[in-house]
């Protein structure tokens, strides 16, 4: 009840305050909660160090500690989505390759749009449901009800369906797919360990194999796409090409296959763009090796 009290707390501020004021506020805060993180502090130094082992220990620490204050922005606007509408997208989110999308739906599959805990995916999702897709997430449910039922109600109040993750949404979004609608899933870690082991960044990582499994089912186009925060604070919307994948019905299908088709572009984002890459968990299976 605690987390909630301040979710709906830091909401009404959010609300109620000039959109960069609201940001300042949320990097002092950001600032403060930093300074006493001491597990998640090494978990973010030791996920950086992986990717970027030649860089010195003074500018990995700078990375870190702009991603914690991109994090404080991203649940900022995260709060404001009672504030977004097509204006807003007008005056603050460049759309790039949104043909794709319409590419990938021409050929009647259905769309999984894969994403990455990078930028501002909620948001994101928010921006193509306003744009009028069919669009469907995956979300896993929060542990206390309330706060789940808040972060519902945020995506579902600007046209987001919700798909809690579990054994129940393999059919939901297998049945949206053959209707040709749009699934959004992340696809940069799996924290149950159950997905297939991968190198990434030349280190072994569980991938979710359900954007793989799903596309393999369904004959689906998989899309990538990443909205990134400017240094104004401005957006952009990148839809990458529709990776295509031909439909397999046998047991052994090659999951690791297709999803080492779209790894290396969460790769280059995550390279591109680790001040916005939020993962505050040791990422890697084994970084000792």
């Amino acid at each position: 009840m605690f987390n909630y009290a301040l979710y709906r707390i830091g909401q009404f501020i959010a609300l109620h305050l000039p959109v960069k004021f609201a940001y300042k506020l949320a990097v002092f805060f950001s600032d403060l909660q930093y300074t006493f993180a001491f597990a998640d502090r090494l978990a973010v130094y030791g996920n950086l160090k992986a990717i970027f082992p030649q860089l010195p220990d003074k500018k990995i620490r700078a990375i870190r500690r702009k991603m914690y204050r991109n994090f404080a922005k991203y649940l900022v606007d995260f709060f404001r989505f009672e504030k977004i509408d097509k204006q807003y997208i007008l005056q603050n989110i460049r759309l790039e390759n949104m043909e794709h999308f319409n590419e990938a739906l021409s050929k009647g599959k259905g769309v999984i749009v894969l994403t990455a805990h990078l930028g501002n995916w909620e948001l994101g999702g928010v921006v193509i449901a306003l744009c009028g897709y069919p669009f469907w997430v995956v979300a896993l449910p929060h542990k206390h009800k309330k706060v789940n039922e808040f972060f519902n109600s945020q995506r579902e109040s600007k046209g987001i369906k919700v798909i809690a993750s579990g054994r129940a949404a393999v059919r939901s979004c297998l049945g949206l797919l053959t209707v040709n609608k749009m699934v959004a899933l992340v696809g940069d870690r799996d924290f149950t360990e159950k997905g297939a082991v991968l190198d990434f960044f030349g280190k072994p990582v569980f991938f979710p194999e359900g954007p793989a499994a799903f596309a393999l089912k369904t004959g689906a186009c998989i899309v990538p796409g990443f909205m990134i925060r400017n240094t104004d604070d401005t957006f952009t919307l990148r839809i990458e090409k529709p990776i295509e994948v031909e439909p397999y019905s046998g047991r052994d299908r090659d999951t690791a296959g297709v999803i080492n088709r779209y790894k290396t572009i969460i790769e280059d984002y995550i390279r591109k763009y680790p001040d916005q890459w939020y993962m505050f968990k040791q990422f890697w299976v084994d970084q000792s090796s």
